[in-house]
């Protein structure tokens, strides 16, 4: 039997910690350390995870089993994977790459959802030397690696937080709460945010730039005035995390952690059964940095 925490929608949290059997094909990872997303608040409400189902999608673990195409047993690795928030989990070898040594792995498990999201959506925006690039809810999981990430890339990075405490630590050519002050264009927004915030972004996109909508926070509708589509070409473009290269991009991940050009916050940790304490307070916004788990 494994230890889990399944979708109970009778639960105040939308979650319990039980017992299951174990999995017994396939790359088996004892799972060592999870990561909680925004993502998986919702999903624990939504309906998106059924009742009954694991949830969680960032682990961290060793390997005690293998396939033939998957890394050795006791190698140290870490997965995008549904079902992660459980003491042994099944993964599929294209979705996990190996730990470096030097990477210690509650960080590692961090890098799922937040880094994918990040390296994913500056690549399709097209991030670079020359380019201008605005994250808003910069403080949050994806926001502190897009700042990094971009900032690596030679973009210049406008980092964009609700308060002045929560710019602390941003490695941003430029920190500003809201969008308050910013006039000058901007080629490429990677937004967390949604709402009303996204429409005064859009309005700061210089032509042939781009959105991606990678979050909303907000929980706000965006209402955008007439005529705002109207003019010269720019593009507002729904993201989504690209599961197929997910193996490849962590282990790229990886290798900027282990080189130092992306530094990984842990904000919070503890037990498994510690849930609904970590979900309050990344819910409120009272966590700098990443929320990590022990199953």
């Amino acid at each position: 039997m494994i230890r889990a925490l399944v979708v109970d929608p009778s639960a105040p949290a939308g979650v319990r910690l039980t017992n299951r059997p174990a999995p017994v094909d396939g790359v088996l990872v004892d799972v060592h350390y999870v990561s909680l997303n925004l993502g998986d608040l919702n999903d624990a409400r939504s309906g998106r995870v059924p009742a009954g189902a694991v949830l969680g999608s960032d682990l961290a673990g060793v390997v005690v089993q293998t396939s033939q195409d998957g890394p050795p047993v006791g190698a140290r690795v870490v997965a995008l994977t549904a079902g992660a928030f459980a003491s042994r989990v099944a993964v599929e070898p294209s979705a996990l790459a190996v730990v470096p040594e030097e990477v210690d792995l509650a960080r590692a498990a961090t890098l799922p959802v937040a880094g994918l999201a990040a390296l994913q959506s500056l690549r399709a925006a097209g991030a670079g030397p020359g380019k201008r690039v605005l994250v808003t809810g910069a403080s949050g999981g994806v926001g502190r690696f897009a700042v990094q990430l971009a900032r690596h890339a030679g973009a210049t990075v406008i980092a964009s937080v609700g308060s002045p405490a929560r710019g602390a630590g941003l490695e941003a050519d430029e920190v500003i709460v809201g969008l308050t002050g910013l006039t000058t264009p901007v080629d490429i927004v990677i937004d967390n945010v949604g709402g009303p915030q996204l429409v005064e972004a859009w309005g700061l996109l210089a032509p042939g730039g781009s959105i991606q909508s990678v979050g909303w926070s907000s929980g706000e509708p965006a209402t955008f005035p007439p005529y705002a589509t109207v003019g010269p070409p720019k593009t507002l473009t729904s993201f989504l995390i690209d599961t197929t290269t997910a193996g490849p991009d962590l282990a790229a991940l990886l290798t900027h952690v282990a080189a130092g050009h992306l530094r990984v916050e842990l904000g919070w940790q503890g037990d498994l059964a510690d849930y609904e304490t970590a979900a309050k307070a990344l819910r409120n916004r009272q966590i700098q940095g990443k929320a990590v788990l022990q199953p």
